[in-house]
């Protein structure tokens, strides 16, 4: 595929529209192509996935499915970029679907209004190119890990606490999982600290990362770990251990071509 016939989807006002993104250091237009017809899972939606969503609709991913349960309450507006003082009270999820939806009117945004079971988020994640997993819950996250393990595609982990914050890429078959790093649930703390600046780094990074793996941009951090320590100002990263033994992915074949 040449690059002209890589943009014949593209409208002129969609490569107006992306045209900063396109060309040296960046996406080339197949890449931006790739984005138009890739689909990406992004739960939740609120410090770090509301930042990931945003910037993924706003890269022209076509279609963004977005899952969160529960209201908006003011203890939420420290971080999540996608709610506002008039939404409080009001579904989460429906309400940051509309406004990714007011940011680029070329994707397709689907709202989910609750946190995926286990045989829910194995057909989301089928449904799906990449999943970026951004909720608070060990629970929630090792479900995910195991819904794009099963469906082989790419899986980025974010996480945070306090002024610190952690991204982790993996690819199903071919690196660590989640659970290598995780074989047993750590305890949650519920109301834990947390810095929205933070949650919005964690977040943008994410969906940068997902943003390289679907246009076939750069080079992802595969197998790696980042590291933000924003209260002492240091960053570093570190590679994954896959677990021989992991009862996730031991036995996974190779992740899916062209992820």
């Amino acid at each position: 595929m040449t690059e002209d016939e890589a943009t014949d989807t593209l409208s002129p006002r969609e490569r107006e529209r992306y045209d900063r993104q396109m060309g040296p250091g960046v996406l080339t237009a197949e890449g931006q192509e790739k984005l138009k017809s890739a689909t990406a899972l992004v739960t939740r939606t609120g410090g770090m996935g509301g930042p990931a969503a945003l910037m993924l609709t706003m890269a022209g991913v076509g279609r963004v499915i977005i899952a969160h349960g529960g209201e908006l309450i003011s203890p939420d507006l420290n971080r999540q970029i996608l709610g506002s003082e008039p939404l409080l009270g009001k579904p989460r999820a429906l309400y940051f679907a509309a406004y990714l939806r007011s940011m680029n009117r070329y994707v397709e945004v689907e709202d989910i209004d609750h946190e995926p079971d286990d045989e829910e988020a194995k057909e989301l994640a089928e449904r799906s190119d990449i999943v970026l997993s951004c909720p608070p819950t060990m629970e929630e996250r090792l479900r995910l890990n195991r819904a794009a393990s099963e469906a082989r595609v790419p899986f980025l982990d974010a996480a945070q606490w306090g002024m610190t914050g952690t991204l982790a890429v993996m690819k199903p078959g071919e690196t660590a999982c989640l659970q290598c790093l995780y074989p047993e649930e750590p305890p949650f703390e519920e109301l834990f600290p947390v810095v929205g600046a933070i949650s919005s780094a964690m977040g943008s990074l994410a969906a940068l990362e997902a943003i390289k793996i679907l246009s076939g941009s750069g080079q992802p951090m595969w197998n790696r770990m980042l590291t933000y320590d924003g209260y002492h100002g240091q960053i570093r990263t570190s590679d994954l251990r896959r677990d021989p033994h992991c009862g996730c992915c031991s036995s996974m074949p190779s992740a899916r071509e062209g992820s």
